[in-house]
């Protein structure tokens, strides 16, 4: 696969918003979005791969999961690791029984399961549980387990017929989304069948991108990076989500993978050196970033709490 640097610098663009609205930066009201934006590109990149292993005749479903084992597991569980002393000296019990218990669910892909029955993502106690964050790498695991056979059994019917397979599911699951947040928000935004049209949204770039090459257009790139923007600035924790109102973002960010081609303005932006070197690192930024918040604002409670109780 030809590397496209305007992707890293995307990523970029998706991972300081996370980081901002966690730390509490109002401006950043909808950063959240950026996990959506980090969604699309990873169904486009692991869609890319498969469609060129398969039609090479090189795919290999135990050597695609090893490869992203390697990818993904080693600074996560390095990540559990290091949390473990530190929820042992600040957290109250009450707190360290959940980490314990999220410890297991992030071992088993199943944190964005966990989270669902614990609580709502903009839920004040939220914000001291140090893998919280971890959900969406849940979402991404199940994903890699899953599409990958999908798309092992279904190639049979054809590339086409296999295209048009995944814009239906993604718009089944577009509309279970939409249905989703009226009648159980907090699983709507945490569960993988709501969120699965915006990974489709990157698999369906794929193959448009593998079929016909990057349509490059300043228009239509610049059009998607504002959408991506105007999310990130307009959105709030009140904003149904996922839903309709995620198009914004995850179509902004389809037509800036689809359309950016290096002679764009949104690709040159975007390929800026130091937006590069944050997007190369986007993962380990947003791995420690929420364990960093979480821990800090539970030594300040238990600081808190120590200072009342003597005095």
């Amino acid at each position: 696969m030809k590397y496209r640097a305007e992707i890293d610098g995307l990523r970029a663009v998706a991972v300081i918003p996370v980081i901002l609205f966690h730390a509490g930066f109002e401006v950043f009201s909808g950063g959240y979005v950026g996990v959506d934006v980090f969604f699309v590109i990873s169904g486009y990149l692991i869609t890319t791969i498969l469609i060129n292993e398969i039609e090479n005749q090189k795919f290999s479903l135990v050597g695609f999961y090893e490869r992203r084992a390697r990818r993904i597991l080693p600074a996560l569980f390095f990540v559990m690791l290091v949390c473990i002393p530190f929820a042992w000296l600040w957290m109250l019990p009450s707190q360290l029984k959940d980490f314990s218990q999220s410890l297991i669910a992030v071992s088993f892909f199943g944190s964005n399961i966990f989270f669902w029955q614990e609580s709502g993502y903009f839920a004040a106690a939220a914000e001291e549980k140090p893998l919280l964050h971890t959900w969406t790498l849940a979402v991404e695991e199940q994903y890699y387990i899953f599409f990958p056979l999908f798309l092992f059994f279904a190639w049979r019917f054809g590339k086409g017929r296999v295209f048009w397979m995944i814009v239906i599911l993604a718009a089944c699951s577009l509309l279970l989304s939409e249905w989703g947040w009226r009648n159980a928000p907090t699983a709507n935004f945490y569960l993988a069948p709501t969120r699965a049209w915006e990974l489709f949204a990157g698999s369906i770039a794929a193959f448009i991108v593998n079929k016909r090459g990057i349509q490059t257009s300043n228009f239509l790139s610049t059009i998607g990076f504002g959408a991506i923007l105007l999310s990130i600035f307009l959105y709030d924790q009140n904003t149904p989500f996922p839903s309709v109102y995620a198009l914004l973002p995850v179509g902004g960010t389809f037509l800036v993978v689809m359309s950016a081609g290096k002679e764009t303005i949104v690709a040159k932006l975007l390929s800026i050196r130091i937006l590069v070197g944050v997007g190369l690192i986007s993962y380990s930024a947003y791995l420690w970033h929420q364990p960093l918040f979480a821990f800090a604002r539970s030594e300040c409670l238990t600081t808190h709490l120590m200072v009342s109780w003597l005095f």
